[in-house]
């Protein structure tokens, strides 16, 4: 795994992390059951505050990136972000419709979401 910081940047760095990530296991750099750093360990090689590693950890694992086991680690999801953006879209899909919402309308607000 390869993460670098741009300090100058005005993004924070738990975003960074968390971006980094993202984006390692969505082009397969990461693939499914690797085992991240811990959270002190990689704070450390970062120069960063445990807790702001935590919260980029936290936050994949509230997007389906990755998971927790507990002692073991936490671990690349074994379903990747195209699984979840696929499961997502269908579950939203599924709700317009319920809705009667037209696919139109439903496509539209998605547009209107993602800016």
């Amino acid at each position: 795994m390869n993460l670098t910081l741009d300090p100058a940047s005005g993004v924070p760095p738990y975003e960074q992390v968390r971006e980094s990530i993202r984006a390692q296991v969505g082009s397969g750099a990461l693939a499914p059951g690797f085992r991240l750093p811990p959270v002190r360990s990689l704070a450390a090689d970062l120069d960063l505050a445990p807790n702001t590693v935590a919260r980029a950890y936290k936050e994949l694992e509230a997007l389906g990136v990755v998971e927790t086991r507990g002692r073991a680690g936490t671990f690349v999801a074994g379903r990747g972000v195209g699984q979840s953006l696929r499961a997502a879209a269908s579950a939203y899909a599924t709700t317009a419709r319920s809705l009667g919402v037209p696919d139109d309308e439903a496509l539209e607000a998605v547009r209107r979401a993602l800016g």
